[in-house]
């Protein structure tokens, strides 16, 4: 079994790529920026950083958004902060339009709603671990509701169709930090950087049959 982990230019690659070694067992794990190689592997990792902006500007100028689109159609797909975030029709991070394999937006935290329970400031970007509430699916096998994973962000996505949403965070106000349909599943948070759950989450994915 071969993963393809999309390299364009805008990921924690060697993060991603090592965690996933870890969990992959007799798995291959390849770092990629060649369509035909995300186009012949058996699962595909979209990790991202940075703006989106720029996130789909290298996307396009790599030529592998066709072999994203199909990967998504096609075969387990996991993305990975901006990697989930791209997966929606638009952003408000630059006002530019995203993949649109999901309905829906990517928003800003709200600056009238960052304050916490106590009534003190809070930081955007988001930046630490935070509990991860779920809703059911194959990829938290193993991990207990209410986990923490690790969080860098100042966006979040907004789907348009609430099934697909299978986990929820709260930072100031509530957000979707996971969402899932068929064969895709995608967080905000970074599981190669979440410690055992992440890497349980990431082990699932290895295993998983949709």
């Amino acid at each position: 079994m071969t993963i393809a982990v999309i390299d364009y230019g805008m990921g924690n690659l060697r993060s991603v790529s090592q965690a996933l070694e870890h969990v992959a067992g007799r798995g291959a794990v390849v770092v990629t920026h060649d369509p035909a190689v995300v186009a012949a592997a058996e699962r595909v990792v979209f990790p991202g950083q940075g703006a989106m902006p720029d996130c789909m500007r290298e996307l396009d100028a790599r030529g592998l958004r066709a072999a994203v689109l199909e990967a998504a159609r096609s075969k387990p797909f996991l993305g990975i902060c901006v990697g989930e975030q791209m997966l929606f029709e638009h952003s408000e991070e630059g006002d530019v339009p995203g993949l649109a394999v999901f309905p829906g937006r990517v928003r800003r935290f709200p600056d009238a709603g960052m304050v916490d329970r106590d009534g003190a400031r809070l930081k955007v970007p988001h930046m630490g671990w935070n509990r991860v509430r779920q809703k059911p699916h194959a990829l938290w096998a193993g991990i207990a509701d209410d986990a923490r994973f690790y969080f860098v962000h100042s966006y979040f996505v907004d789907p348009a169709d609430r099934a697909l949403v299978t986990g929820t965070c709260e930072y100031g106000v509530p957000f979707t930090c996971a969402v899932g349909r068929d064969n895709i599943f995608a967080v905000q948070f970074h599981p190669e950087k979440s410690a055992r759950d992440g890497l349980q989450l990431l082990e699932n994915f290895v295993a998983w049959r949709p």
